[in-house]
């Protein structure tokens, strides 16, 4: 495990602490500040239980049920019941890094002293985390409103030892053995505690945040394939030009065009429209990339925005107030993380949809001014790149219907009680397929413009010193160029590798300088 160290406060966390937690296993500790908060506002909660009038969440049912008033004798085991019943999840598991990220921004919720939780509970949370235990939760059971209540009760069934966990060694086991393995004691759930675990925004947003930055990344590489494409095909490095895209201010057509021409800097590719097969302008999927890539740019950062603001909430129902009241409340509801989700998978799919046209275009010997067809070194014989642009076209085909956003819709639930749902939780699984489709896409697109260049170097023209960084990177890596007698899936699943680890941009990089 990694030793670094997450310290959990009272007012929120960042995008690189959950991600740090999520996927580099970083230890979890709450701060001293945390559980004074935690225990000062579980004092407002006991003194409440105490009273006869009934206060939602903490002697009253939940949802539909709130009606009812719960005895004192019967609220400990109410508070376990509201667990139980809604560990009703189903369908393949989630992801360890999307179960980690959900546990860790629950925590975060309850350290802030809102929650009413008592802070043996949250040091429970802790505990789980550090031992590498983590929940068993399920594709379906959550429609983005009351929280991600499912995938949340799966998480809080393990803290009192029961349901199933993973174990750090990668086996799923009974919890309870888990915990007993890790000298971890149950928890025993009093008034609602059972609730605060359960209401918040915590698994879609943890997706968003690990979907921003493997959108960045992506983004950053897009650009880079998006000149090598350029590149190929002879297209001129004029329309990259920065006085252009000052008079259209968007700063992420700016900082992609700028990527664009540092990559293609000192090239002796660009610019021949006037040879051979003369040419007035480029076609718009060369030309027009830092426009669509730049407004994906943009999309991002105002996703990240409300990532942060969500990041710094306290989403829970009811909350504690620093005054001492209690109060209900919607913030529950996951509308502000569902929309940007849905952005994001539109944009993603844009910038697949432009990405697979220079593809198609390279593969074209009647639109690539001189390149073999489908960049094959016998045509006919050898169909070349023919069948890595039809795997390229499929995934974009998915990528649009991806791109359906899950937030339009609203199925109501609880009897009507709660009528109108974010569908957040789906809007977030999409979005997971769509980024993993978009590193397909620009890897396909690498391999294509990479082996294009390559065959323009054989032609006489020299590349620019980016795009032979690039190529001897990608071999360096064990992608090798398409041959005749060589199957081509296993160099293509090399070059996704390739594009998901960064490694196109570090080796870009030292050539450019530092791109956005």
């Amino acid at each position: 495990m990694d030793m670094h160290t997450v310290v959990v406060g009272t007012s929120g966390t960042t995008a690189q602490d959950v991600i740090a937690v999520a996927r580099g296993n970083a230890r979890v500790e709450l701060s001293a500040a945390a559980v004074s908060a935690l225990a000062a506002a579980r004092e407002i909660v006991e003194a409440l239980a105490a009273k006869p009038e009934p206060v939602y969440g903490v002697s009253t049912g939940f949802g539909a049920l709130a009606s009812r008033h719960i005895s004192p004798e019967l609220r400990a085991q109410l508070q376990r019941n509201i667990v139980r019943s809604h560990a009703a999840g189903m369908g393949p598991r989630v992801e360890r890094e999307v179960v980690r990220a959900l546990m860790f921004l629950r925590l975060k919720t309850v350290a802030s002293g809102h929650t009413g939780v008592r802070p043996e509970v949250a040091q429970t949370m802790a505990d789980v985390l550090n031992a590498g235990i983590t929940p068993v939760v399920h594709e379906y059971g959550s429609l983005g409103c009351s929280g991600d209540l499912a995938p949340l009760s799966h998480c809080a069934l393990t803290l009192m030892g029961e349901g199933d966990a993973e174990g750090p060694d990668g086996t799923v086991r009974p919890a309870g053995e888990l915990l007993a393995a890790h000298g971890i004691t149950p928890v025993e759930l009093r008034e609602k505690e059972g609730l605060a675990l359960l209401n918040g925004t915590d698994g879609m947003l943890g997706m968003l945040v690990m979907a921003l930055a493997d959108l960045r990344s992506l983004y950053t590489s897009a650009d880079i394939t998006a000149a090598l494409s350029l590149e190929a095909l002879l297209g001129t490095d004029k329309v990259l030009a920065p006085e252009l895209h000052a008079i259209r201010p968007h700063p992420g057509q700016g900082a992609s065009a700028d990527n664009m021409l540092r990559v293609l800097a000192g090239s002796g590719l660009t610019g021949h429209h006037q040879d051979d097969a003369p040419r007035v302008q480029d076609a718009y999927s060369v030309r027009c990339a830092p426009q669509v890539n730049g407004a994906g740019r943009d999309t991002l950062a105002y996703a990240a925005t409300v990532a942060d603001r969500e990041l710094a909430s306290s989403v829970d129902n009811p909350v504690v107030l620093a005054d001492g009241r209690v109060e209900s409340n919607g913030n529950f509801h996951g509308a502000p993380v569902a929309y940007v989700l849905d952005f994001l998978a539109i944009v993603a799919a844009d910038l697949g949809s432009i990405a697979e046209r220079r593809t198609d275009r390279l593969l074209d010997k009647n639109r690539s001014h001189g390149l073999p067809p489908f960049l094959a070194d016998d045509a006919g014989v050898d169909s070349g790149l023919m069948i890595a642009q039809y795997t390229q076209a499929a995934l974009v085909s998915e990528m649009k219907r991806l791109a359906v956003p899950a937030s339009a819709d609203s199925i109501p639930s609880s009897a009507m009680q709660e009528d109108h749902v974010s569908m957040g939780w789906s809007a977030a699984r999409k979005l997971r397929t769509a980024v993993d489709n978009l590193a397909r896409i620009v890897a396909v697109e690498l391999y294509a413009a990479t082996r294009a260049v390559e065959l323009r170097a054989a032609q006489g023209l020299t590349p620019a010193p980016a795009s032979l960084a690039a190529i001897e990177a990608l071999r360096a890596a064990g992608v090798e160029g398409p041959g005749p007698d060589r199957f081509l899936s296993p160099d293509l699943a090399a070059a996704d590798a390739f594009v998901r680890a960064g490694k196109l941009v570090s080796a870009v990089e030292p050539v450019t300088g530092p791109l956005a």
